[in-house]
């Protein structure tokens, strides 16, 4: 009874369910399924979403022409069943064989990001991916030049970049931008959360569920705010409290900004598909989501950068204080996140070879 009492309580607490959220109206306007109370996918005014320019940046992000080696793409570390991450914590796969010193994050929702890579490093996705393709772990793409004329010589990339960009051969701004367009297509809002927060018939979630949204919006935020599920912030959740120095990647934020206060702060990822994108954190360490819960009951380090919402008090120690029902409540609702459309969906997976 007290379980329940509980679970009542919580649910108290979820905000607009079905009931609150008006089903759209008329037939449904061609284009992406979004999240609720977005409208339209961004994009840049010098960089249009067209269909060609989509068709080719998908055709580029699963080619392995863009490393060194021709054996790995951007698909190789992001793979879409796995929500665009990769179920290995730190990979061997990239051209130097050696461990990649963080975790591949989750490519979700990207056209609403502020900030990307673990420490904000990219401020967009056109400067996006020229950090893995130049990385000498990752993709080992040194020589830019070498890689634009391997492309140049590629009938089938010729074909492609003109059919996005006009004529005149393929160039590196060209590449970018048609990566950041098929990126911004990666948007995932058709999940089981998403049909019953739009209130669509035979929608709906179970009551420990609808209490584990309610222990999101006053547990989990402002850090997974939103139904993008995060602040697009930078946070210390208590991983540890020895970093790096100066631009050393264990440093967090601070790498970029080189501010004290930034150190040990990493990029909150979206919840969206958690469920699918173990392992978990920048740099793997959690293999389920019941030990990332176990870190924040148990196992929060504290840390001068530590963030507030974790550092409890005289009577409290560090973390979130969960029973072992609200626990199971959150594992509940984390697993609704998942989007089966956005992780099977043909057009984001590999293209033909025909262009």
């Amino acid at each position: 009874m007290a379980a329940w009492n509980l679970m009542l309580a919580l649910l108290g607490a979820c905000g607009p369910g079905p009931e609150s959220v008006p089903p759209p109206e008329g037939t449904e306007a061609p284009g992406p399924v979004l999240p609720l109370g977005f409208t339209s996918v961004p994009a840049p005014p010098d960089n249009p979403t067209t269909p060609e320019g989509v068709a080719l940046g998908r055709w580029l992000f699963y080619s392995p022409l863009l490393s060194s080696n021709g054996r790995v793409s951007c698909a190789s570390c992001h793979v879409q069943s796995h929500a665009f991450s990769l179920d290995a914590s730190l990979a061997r796969i990239g051209v130097s064989g050696r461990p990649l010193v963080r975790h591949a994050p989750s490519l979700i929702n990207l056209a609403w990001m502020d900030g990307l890579f673990w420490d904000g490093g990219a401020k967009n996705l056109e400067s996006l991916s020229l950090g893995p393709i130049t990385n000498p772990d990752e993709m080992g793409q040194r020589d830019l030049q070498a890689l634009m004329d391997r492309l140049a010589s590629t009938p089938e990339a010729v074909q492609r970049f003109e059919a996005a960009f006009g004529p005149g051969g393929p160039t590196l701004s060209q590449l970018l931008r048609a990566l950041a367009q098929f990126q911004r297509t990666l948007v995932s809002a058709r999940s089981r959360y998403d049909s019953w927060r739009r209130g669509e018939p035979g929608s709906g979630l179970s009551a420990l569920e609808q209490a584990g949204y309610g222990l999101v919006r006053t547990r989990c935020t402002p850090c997974h705010d939103t139904e993008l599920f995060t602040d697009n912030a930078y946070h210390n959740n208590g991983l540890d409290s020895v970093w790096g120095e100066g631009e050393d990647e264990t440093r967090g934020r601070g790498r970029i900004t080189l501010r004290p206060e930034d150190t040990g702060r990493y990029k909150t990822p979206t919840l969206r598909n958690v469920a699918r994108s173990a392992p978990y954190m920048h740099d793997g360490r959690f293999a389920t989501l019941d030990a990332v819960l176990e870190h924040y009951r148990r196992g929060v380090v504290p840390s001068p950068t530590l963030d507030i919402a974790l550092r409890g008090d005289s009577h409290q120690a560090p973390g979130l204080p969960l029973s072992d029902v609200e626990k199971a409540a959150l594992l509940l609702f984390l697993d609704t996140l998942t989007d089966e459309a956005f992780l099977g969906e043909p057009a984001l997976g590999a293209p033909s070879t025909e262009p």
